[in-house]
């Protein structure tokens, strides 16, 4: 099987209100991953298009974050599945 590592990136400034996944866990496409309070008050929640493995995390809860911020790795295992 292949794999390939992704990268999982804040997509706004703000603060980590929730990692919503583990380390070693198994997500699926458009699995929410994590929740950030944006600068502006709004919680927006990161998930991302590819199911594979929670390789590492890089943020705690309470943490600011930017949209150069890595927030996570996942090894992608290039499965097409669905999630509810």
């Amino acid at each position: 099987m292949i794999f390939k590592d992704e990268t999982i990136y804040s997509p706004c400034s703000g603060t980590v209100e929730k990692i919503v996944t583990k380390e070693n866990s198994h997500v699926y496409e458009w699995e929410k991953l994590f929740l950030v309070r944006a600068e502006n008050g709004a919680i927006v929640e990161i998930s991302f298009g590819i199911s594979g493995y929670v390789r590492s995390i890089y943020v705690k809860k309470g943490q600011k974050v930017d949209p150069q911020t890595k927030l996570g790795i996942i090894q992608d295992d290039l499965q097409i599945t669905g999630c509810d």
